[in-house]
């Protein structure tokens, strides 16, 4: 007669490991989408441009 029960706190364990693994993902930061886009594409250009910097002074110093 405890299977009843062994789900319910199945059922407790799972939604607690949910709302935990929630935590860790990114949060909205009220942009929309294009916004987003627009932002993650910018940053990604600088980390480009700083990867092409730096691979220049590499060849230099050889």
């Amino acid at each position: 007669m405890t299977r009843g029960n062994q789900r319910e706190l199945a059922r407790q364990k799972n939604a607690k490991k949910q709302n935990e693994s929630g935590k860790g993902k990114r949060n909205e930061d009220g942009l929309s989408a294009a916004a987003r886009k627009q932002r993650d594409a910018e940053i990604m250009q600088q980390k480009q441009k700083k990867a092409n910097e730096g691979g220049k002074e590499s060849t230099k110093s050889k």
